[in-house]
């Protein structure tokens, strides 16, 4: 029976000298999906993937890659991630100059479309971009590390955004996430959730993607 949730392990978290074994790790544990964040150095200070990353893990799996573009000018980088294999494209309102060029740039690509929401980012910003959108991710930390404490703020965000967005959009969270903070999130509307430090960091990736998915 399929989970009520989606659960996308991120990468970020993983060990980064085994990262293909760590993949595979997840995907037999339960992974609905596979989340890379990308960064650059400019847009946060982390500089993590590249596209020949993505596109070697590619090889391993055919879980659907969803890609976090936490970068500079994410339009000179979306065709080279989805050629790279990627099933979904988020970007940053911030940084894009003409935001819905961007998603329909993504979409023409036969790519899902999302925007990632920072915490400070307002939900109206996607007032006029919501018939080229797949899915909102709703940052519950501030973007660029990993093991952040969950904002309880958000949580508000999550309710608005369930009232606003037609299906069949998503709203995903990132950041913080745990048994406890996915089910309130999970109570105001989220469909999905990345999943980091707390699965990674665990000593069993089954039992921790369950305690996830069982909520």
């Amino acid at each position: 029976m399929s989970s009520p949730i989606i659960i996308c392990p991120s990468m970020l978290s993983a060990d980064p000298t085994r990262l293909g074994q760590e993949l595979l790790a997840v995907e037999s544990a339960g992974a609905d999906r596979i989340h890379w964040d990308i960064m650059d150095g400019n847009y946060v200070e982390a500089i993590t993937f590249g596209s020949r990353t993505v596109a070697a893990h590619r090889k391993l799996t055919p879980l659907p890659f969803d890609v976090h573009l936490m970068v500079d000018n994410p339009d000179r980088h979306i065709e080279n991630f989805a050629n790279a294999g990627a099933n979904l494209i988020m970007v940053h309102p911030e940084m894009c100059k003409h935001l819905h060029r961007t998603l329909h740039k993504i979409k023409n690509l036969e790519k899902k479309a999302g925007i990632a929401l920072n915490p400070a980012t307002p939900v109206e910003v996607i007032s006029y971009c919501i018939e080229v959108l797949d899915v909102v991710l709703v940052m519950t930390v501030n973007p660029g590390s990993s093991g952040q404490e969950f904002l309880d703020s958000q949580l508000k965000k999550i309710s608005t955004l369930q009232k606003i967005l037609p299906p069949p959009i998503k709203i995903y969270v990132d950041g913080g996430i745990n048994p406890r903070t996915l089910k309130k999130c999970i109570e105001r509307g989220a469909s999905g959730c990345v999943t980091g430090s707390f699965l990674f960091g665990s000593s069993n990736y089954t039992d921790t993607l369950n305690a996830l998915k069982n909520i």
